[in-house]
């Protein structure tokens, strides 16, 4: 079997739909899977979707990408919960997947938030969480750009390395990836009743379940 390399949307705390997810790709030692970040808030069991992740990294090779929903927990963990405005962005529901309590988050699960990166390429894709700037390198891009900027304020040009760009944030209320062709957004709402995608950005196969864990079609 030939090695892949698969992306996966924004989670959202949708653990039973990335478990389906999962099942459906089978991943082997030779895959490699990139997740966009936003994997915590909104859904059900933030907890349980790191949990996930942390246990493939025995099965392939995962490329865990950092999003604004990680920049927004690491930031309330390091200043506190009183007040904080990432609450009401899903943090509510992040918090109550770990007992309501910031100190039974265990360390390996900080571990990984920390040691999020901000992007990954290959010698044909870029991957990032949201956005980019199409004459700057990755090591140049802003934060702004990779984390917060959505697709419909900036559609961006073809990068200037000519590679696909692999991007998620940019929430697609209509279940359907947005194919732009140098840039493609997989984030398809799972949390709001839309998808979890998982995309083969090779053959362009495409695996995505509900947040209940149904998979489509």
């Amino acid at each position: 079997m030939r090695a892949r390399t698969i992306a996966l949307g924004d989670i959202h705390g949708c653990a039973d739909a990335l478990a389906a997810v999962l099942a459906a790709i089978k991943p082997a030692e030779r895959d490699t899977l990139v997740f966009l970040g936003d994997y915590v808030d909104r859904g059900p069991d933030s907890r349980g979707v790191i949990e996930q992740i942390l246990a493939l990294e025995r099965q392939c090779e995962v490329v865990p990408l950092l999003g604004n929903h990680e920049i927004m927990f690491l930031e309330t963990l390091k200043l506190g919960t009183e007040g904080a405005a990432w609450l009401h962005y899903g943090g509510t529901e992040t918090l109550a997947s770990y007992g309501w309590d910031v100190e039974k988050i265990p360390e390996s699960h900080l571990d990984f938030l920390h040691n999020l990166r901000k992007y990954h390429e290959t010698p044909t894709h870029l991957f990032f969480h949201a956005n980019y700037i199409p004459d700057m390198t990755l090591a140049e891009q802003p934060d702004y750009a990779l984390f917060w900027e959505h697709l419909f304020a900036a559609v961006p040009t073809p990068h200037e390395s000519g590679k696909t760009a692999i991007v998620g944030h940019t929430a697609q209320r209509s279940g359907e990836i947005k194919d732009l062709g140098h840039v493609i957004c997989i984030d398809t709402y799972c949390h709001g009743g839309g998808w979890l995608t998982a995309l083969d950005v090779d053959t362009g196969d495409i695996w995505q379940a509900d947040r209940q864990g149904r998979m489509r079609g």
